[in-house]
């Protein structure tokens, strides 16, 4: 072979080279507007429902914190009121309490007097009758 025909199927096979990468560019091309095509529309919306879903979660989460710590006021809020109203129960307790003693003692000092009165008109009448039963 001569030096023009060995360039010449160099030249050639360049080419072919050529058409092979052209043809497989416009067939990437095709198989990525398919694809695309396929995906596309269902990738923009899955896009869409997760922006929400992540505005959604970050709402949540805020609203969740807040709870949280509106429980921490809440509950240091319960612990004080139930240590006040038992306190306040035992109080309570206690005033009645002394309130009835007070009134016990009261009434045994009124009561006792008059029983003893009592015990001595009782006397008095016994010896009233023993008197009428020996003056008889």
């Amino acid at each position: 072979m001569t030096e023009n025909e060995i360039r010449s199927q160099i030249a050639a096979k360049e080419d072919q080279i050529t058409k092979i990468e052209e043809e497989a560019s416009k067939k990437e091309a095709a198989a990525e507007n398919e694809v695309n095509a396929a995906y596309g529309a269902k990738i923009a919306e899955i896009e869409t429902k997760l922006t929400a879903e992540e505005a959604s979660l970050a709402e949540a989460t805020a609203k969740a914190n807040e709870w949280v710590s509106k429980r921490k006021e809440l509950s240091m809020s319960v612990k004080s009121l139930k240590a006040e109203y038992k306190l306040l129960n035992k109080e309570k307790d206690s005033g009645l309490k002394t309130k009835v003693k007070e009134i016990n003692a009261d009434r045994k000092a009124q009561i006792n007097p008059i029983r003893s009165a009592i015990k001595a008109h009782q006397k008095e009448l016994k010896a009233l009758e023993k008197a009428a039963l020996r003056g008889e």
